[in-house]
């Protein structure tokens, strides 16, 4: 995966902050995607409150190691394991 690569939100996806959570949640198309809800631990939304179509996932990943007590190696595998989730839900593009 390419760090140059500059992440976009999916228009058809929004996010809430409901009761101390951060959630992604589909605009619905049919009652299918009613179980597509999705959770976000903090780190995850601090993550996607990144995502702004502006920056690189290596200009997200630099300030994610200035603010996180992390090394770029524990860096990599989790920006990468969460960028592989949200292109899998297709929260991000």
């Amino acid at each position: 995966m390419s760090d140059s690569k500059i992440p976009r939100r999916n228009k058809d996806m929004v996010c809430r902050q409901i009761g101390g959570e951060t959630v992604l949640v589909p605009i619905f198309r049919d009652s299918r995607d009613l179980n597509s809800i999705y959770t976000m631990n903090q780190p995850a939304a601090w993550v996607w409150d990144k995502i702004d179509g502006k920056r690189s996932w290596g200009d997200i990943k630099a300030i994610l190691l200035k603010h996180f007590d992390a090394t770029e190696k524990q860096a990599d595998g989790r920006l990468s394991a969460l960028r592989k989730e949200l292109e899998d839900i297709k929260a991000v593009l």
